[in-house]
């Protein structure tokens, strides 16, 4: 059953740009290391735009099953380069702002 992980968290106003770079660095890498991140289906981030605080940011990730997922997460924390790309993101971030909720969609 395919799970979405939403990741919130707000940006340092000072890191935007920073922010933006990582990001672009963070994609260039999962373009070039396609095997390191087969499990996820689907990865978008969106900007908060009206409402709320200023600088929030949501990630969503997708994953066919809470197996892949942690199959992802295992890799994550082994990989030296996405280690270091997570570790400049936490500088960019307000760390008391990172959010990690898993969600799986509801059957009727």
């Amino acid at each position: 059953m395919t799970v979405v992980i939403m990741q919130t968290y707000m940006v340092k106003p000072e890191k935007q740009e920073e922010y933006l770079s990582l990001m672009k660095r963070y994609r260039e890498y999962m373009e070039t290391h396609i095997a390191s991140v087969k499990e996820l289906k689907s990865w978008r981030v969106f900007r908060q735009v009206f409402g709320g605080a200023w600088g929030a940011y949501i990630e969503m990730l997708e994953f066919d099953n809470m197996a892949e997922l942690e199959k992802y997460m295992t890799r994550t924390f082994q990989d030296g380069a996405r280690m270091k790309i997570y570790k400049d993101f936490m500088q960019i971030v307000d760390p008391n702002t990172v959010t990690m909720s898993v969600y799986s969609p509801m059957r009727f």
